[in-house]
């Protein structure tokens, strides 16, 4: 099957079925031999994700009606086919005839003269595409925009401008194998530009690579993940021989660098998808490294767990993951308005349910790759306002001693969106 059409049912997937695309295009890359086909199939299926409303909002002034039922998955290869003569160095020929094909393979014959008949249209007519509202000019939903004004009045446009952006890779260098300089210099020797973090593991890549590419990647040097997920490990500060408790840990790269930072302690990783939790465990075994993992939900710790309260907790709470839309552009259209209020009530329950596990005198860090106010600083301004043992850590990466937490927007030094509060329980 052609790769247009290896598209149209990753992106239907997406958009019909609320499939996010980290699920929908690996099962269609499995299809494709060749790395750069994979590397085309994901560039257009991101690429799709990021411009959307602009791109069915000119393909459906080219449609007499809008394709409903089954010719749905038609719509989104016309919406890919529109992408391709938009946003890339595809000869416009090549793209028409490879989109056509994919109808044909799709078995929809009946539809290859309508696809290539609006193709063929918006070529001849490549008129600029259209601004006339938020949503179209920002390519990002009204609800969202929204938000966003309310939250952040002075700077929303650069925060979804950034969002639009390619993100960059991070690696977290396994200070257990070698420093910081010494990967490095390993990364110099190979020619792979490279420079220090804020934090004290964090290399940011000039360009993304292979990892495949990378010195003793697969013998667990180094691991992928972005510089504002590696605060989580270092601002928990886990001691030796401590009881942590990773509340959400999949897919475990958090749990991965408390294990790097302290060796001796004892870690319990627990998460609700079974299947995610199975990354956790291949991410440590890369990595050779030990943790207790528990298929169970973090809001009822108490039927999964018979042991003593924990010295410290790391709470990475499910989120909308507005902060991370540069990486997974697929959020903007899978999140609806309404989820904000239901995804705050659920991490108020955790948050509650977690504190009751912790020791008095221990630590719990909150964590979110959200940058909205309502599952961040509001959330844990609730929470301080009725939890009577429980004090806010000020931390010194904050903008300001007065700000509840600290908001990294997307970004921000080169990281994605992520918020973090460290809330310390009092002795008795």
């Amino acid at each position: 099957m052609n790769l247009r059409a290896l598209a149209a049912k990753a992106i239907f997937e997406v958009l019909e079925k609320g499939v996010s695309l980290s699920v929908a295009l690996p099962e269609q890359q499995k299809h494709l031999t060749s790395g750069k086909d994979k590397a085309l199939l994901a560039e257009i299926c991101y690429g799709v994700m990021r411009t959307l409303p602009q791109i069915e909002k000119r393909i459906s002034e080219c449609l007499a009606k809008p394709l409903k039922g089954k010719q749905r998955i038609i719509h989104q290869l016309l919406i890919i086919g529109c992408y391709q003569l938009y946003f890339t160095r595809i000869p416009s020929h090549a793209a028409i005839s490879e989109t056509a094909e994919a109808c044909r393979q799709l078995k929809f014959e009946g539809m290859v003269k309508v696809v290539n008949g609006v193709l063929r249209n918006i070529q001849r007519q490549l008129s600029p595409l259209s601004t006339e509202s938020d949503t179209l000019s920002y390519n990002t939903p009204a609800w969202l925009i929204k938000r966003l004004k309310e939250a952040y009045p002075e700077q929303w446009q650069d925060i979804i401008q950034q969002s639009h952006e390619r993100p960059p890779m991070w690696l977290r260098n396994n200070r257990l194998s070698q420093g910081r300089t010494e990967y490095l210099a390993a990364l110099a020797d190979l020619e792979i530009e490279a420079s220090e973090g804020s934090s004290a593991d964090a290399i940011l890549l000039a360009h993304p690579k292979d990892v495949a590419t990378l010195p003793r990647f697969h013998d667990g040097a180094a691991s992928v993940q972005d510089g504002a997920a590696q605060w989580a490990a270092t601002l928990l500060a886990p001691q030796a021989n401590e009881l942590i408790l990773d509340a959400c840990a999949a897919p475990g790269g958090k749990s991965c660098h408390l294990l790097e930072l302290e060796p001796s302690i004892k870690l319990v990783a627990v998460d609700f998808d079974a299947k995610r939790l199975e990354r956790v465990q291949q991410n440590l075994d890369r990595l050779s490294l030990k943790a207790e993992l528990i298929h169970g939900d973090a809001a009822n710790i108490d039927s999964w767990w018979q042991g003593g309260q924990f010295d410290r907790i790391l709470l990475d709470a499910p989120c909308s993951a507005t902060g991370v839309i540069r990486r997974h552009p697929d959020i903007k259209w899978l999140r609806k308005n309404h989820d904000i209020e239901e995804l705050a009530e659920l991490q108020q329950q955790i948050l509650d349910h977690c504190w009751k596990w912790l020791k008095p005198g221990g630590t719990l860090l909150y964590a979110t790759c959200s940058i909205l106010p309502q599952e961040n600083r509001d959330q844990i301004s609730a929470f301080l306002a009725r939890t009577t043992d429980a004090k806010l850590d000020t931390l010194s990466q904050q903008h300001s001693p007065q700000d509840i937490g600290w908001q990294i927007t997307p970004g921000q030094d080169n990281m994605d969106g992520f918020y973090y509060a460290r809330l310390l329980k009092a002795t008795d």
